[in-house]
């Protein structure tokens, strides 16, 4: 990793030859494509010649397709027909853009393609203009990126950590931030931990692995290359899509370099514009910007829940707008292949919010009822916090099958792998923990074990439902007739609109005038029941006043009436319990509660014993209940921590005290 350290360096450092020229924030424009260009070259350069004494031939011969015949003197999915390379684009300075444009525009399309969505075009403008086009060249022509030199992961993690910086540079949002390798081999791990006895070990099996957010195809590599170490004559076809134009050339240039097929990776979002939409794949991961919301493509997805339902991806639910995390996971169930075809596996990461966020029958509860249900949730795992390059929150891989094997049906592990970690000797960002091998080799035990232990739970699926009932008080109403009371009276809707007209001209002041008399009709009525009387019982006071307002002439409709009550009425425990037109006793929405029974008790065994003894005239309002799940993972793996002993910390206030005092003495 030394040398990954000095090429990245190295690299980074070209960017100072901008300064004044280009923003910090513009520096990746630049240097990123530059240096995908020198990786490309890097590989060219020992068949180079060969290619070049091969291409009058082939042109002589009229052969229509010449790729697949310079790709196998290439050895890889690419070739360049340009006279140039880096060496031989300094030996003419004076025409170094013309020169670089025809370089580039000799590649192959899909290494073409890949230089093209960096929007190259423009900067080599821009660096011609300003006299670095030849020196930004120069620097990059003296770094050696060839293979046998700087390995295919090696060259990940430059590309991630000039990303990285420049991510910083640019204030990207803490979302969108990329996966440690060590946080990927752990997935990969947990990804094929349940395969490796039979399926893995297969001669000459292939599969698929896909990312819907792949980023700069990190998890793509290193997944192919642990199956390549595991098993040398299998083959993992990687496919993936990207929305961020650098990030899809990077990860398309990576996999060209490695022998995988470019084509497989797609540009664009994954939700509105799918560009694997008839695919399916035996292995899935992916770590998505979790915390970003999706408003932008709100529209689209809507659509597809309320049109197509279970028949497309988002029939269990969506997400609030302000985080699309759980969009992602459904996006990839939609991807599995059917269980009599061999079924699927994936794993993701996720912040804390999907476990618990949304009450029940919420978007986000009714995506994670779904998933649950189906029995598709294998193993949650918790991380440590500070994992991340731009984010220090805590994070949990989420592993999901639809093929579970046979002790793990019905059952979702959890392991808390929080304090699994090493301190780094230097921070990366907001990374300051990492996981060595041993943890990952522990937390691969763990999960592969399946057992109860410290660090290891394991729950039935229902343990994660609930039935959230609503329990309910009666209203109880005292209503006295006071002056200060029919005041209020005036400030309540019903009253005002009698006052209102939406005609126009003399029939609206005419009917305006009229509204205006009957108001102080009912308030003249009332006035004749003014008293000190308190009534407890509102029916008894509703008699009495149907009564006055029929003796007074005075006409009273329901809206009317419940405007007067509400007006002259105060919450009484000490009153009786009002009732409806059918009987039943009408709920206090100010008492309203709620209770979330587990998905296995009985709610009415539950309701009378842990709320009926404590608020005797409570009822569950059974039309309100509904169904809900969660994930309290923090909750099942809580410890006691007991408060220290007061003379401990008396001890330590004096010796602070002591201290602060003998720092006064130095100042003063």
């Amino acid at each position: 990793m030394i040398n990954f350290q000095e090429k990245a360096n190295f690299i980074w450092s070209i960017a100072e030859l901008l300064r004044g020229d280009y923003k910090q924030s513009e520096y990746g424009r630049v240097i990123l494509p530059m240096t995908v260009l020198r990786r490309l070259d890097c590989v060219l350069e020992p068949t180079k010649d060969k290619v070049l004494k091969q291409l009058p031939q082939l042109e002589k011969m009229n052969i229509q397709n010449i790729g697949p015949v310079l790709n196998k003197v290439t050895g890889v999915n690419f070739h360049n027909t340009s006279p140039y390379n880096f060496k031989k684009l300094l030996d003419d300075p004076n025409n170094i853009a013309a020169n670089l444009r025809n370089y580039i525009n000799g590649f192959s399309s899909d290494a073409y393609d890949i230089i093209n969505y960096f929007n190259f075009n423009v900067q080599i403008d821009r660096l011609d203009d300003a006299n670095l086009l030849y020196l930004i060249v120069g620097r990059f022509a003296e770094i050696d990126l060839h293979p046998d030199r700087v390995s295919n992961i090696e060259m990940g993690y430059i590309f991630e950590e000039l990303i990285r910086r420049f991510a910083e540079q640019s204030n990207e949002t803490a979302g969108e931030h990329f996966t440690p390798r060590e946080v990927i081999r752990l997935m990969v791990n947990l990804l094929f931990n349940e395969d490796y006895s039979d399926e893995l070990v297969k001669k000459g099996i292939v599969r698929k692995i896909y990312d819907p957010a792949c980023g700069t195809g990190g998890m793509l590599s290193v997944a192919a290359e642990y199956l390549a170490d595991l098993n040398p004559d299998a083959q993992l076809k990687a496919f993936g899509q990207e929305l961020n134009p650098e990030s899809y050339a990077i990860c398309k240039a990576d996999m060209m370099v490695k022998g995988q097929d470019p084509s497989r990776i797609k540009f664009g979002n994954s939700f509105t514009n799918d560009g694997l939409k008839d695919e399916k794949f035996d292995y899935m991961l992916s770590n998505p910007p979790f915390g970003v919301e999706w408003k932008k493509v709100q529209k689209e997805i809507k659509d597809e829940h309320d049109n197509l339902g279970y028949a497309g991806r988002f029939g269990a639910g969506l997400p609030r707008v302000s985080d699309g995390s759980l969009l992602f996971l459904q996006h990839m169930i939609s991807k599995m292949k059917p269980v009599q075809e061999g079924g699927s596996r994936l794993a993701i990461v996720f912040n804390g919010s999907p476990l618990f966020t949304g009450g029940a029958e919420s978007g986000e509860s009714n995506i994670r009822r779904w998933i649950i249900e189906n029995d598709w949730l294998e193993a949650i795992v918790a991380l440590p916090d500070q994992l991340f390059y731009n984010t220090g929150i805590s994070t949990y891989i989420w592993v999901l099958t639809n093929r579970k094997s046979e002790k793990r049906k019905g059952k979702v592990q959890l392991i808390n792998a929080v304090n699994f970690y090493q301190k780094m000797r230097k921070s990366l960002g907001a990374k300051r923990h990492e996981l060595g091998e041993d943890h990952i080799a522990e937390i691969t035990r763990i999960h592969g074990e399946f057992k109860e232990g410290k660090y290891s739970k394991t729950f039935d699926n229902e343990d994660f439902g609930y039935q959230r009932i609503t329990v309910e008080r009666p209203l109880r109403l005292s209503i006295q007739v006071n002056s200060e009371l029919i005041e209020k009276l005036k400030e309540q809707t019903a009253f005002k609109n009698l006052a209102v007209s939406r005609k126009k001209g003399a029939a609206a002041r005419a009917e305006i005038e009229a509204g205006q008399q009957y108001q102080q009709q009912i308030i003249d009525a009332l006035q004749t029941m003014i008293s000190d009387t308190v009534y407890k019982n509102r029916d008894e006071f509703i008699k009495l006043l149907k009564k006055t307002f029929k003796k007074q002439g005075v006409t009273l409709n329901s809206t009317l009436q419940k405007a007067i009550i509400y007006a002259l009425a105060e919450k009484d425990e000490t009153a009786d319990i009002c009732y409806d037109n059918k009987g039943n006793m009408e709920p206090d929405p100010d008492l309203r509660d709620y209770e979330n029974v587990p998905l296995k008790e009985n709610i009415y065994e539950y309701f009378e014993r842990e709320v009926k003894p404590h608020v005797p005239d409570v009822w569950i309002d059974e039309d309100k209940t509904k169904i809900g799940y969660e994930i309290p993972f923090t909750r099942h793996f809580y410890e006691y921590k007991p408060l220290r002993p007061l003379e401990e910390i008396d001890k330590e206030i004096k010796q602070l005290e002591n201290e602060i005092l003998e720092l006064l003495k130095e100042v003063t």
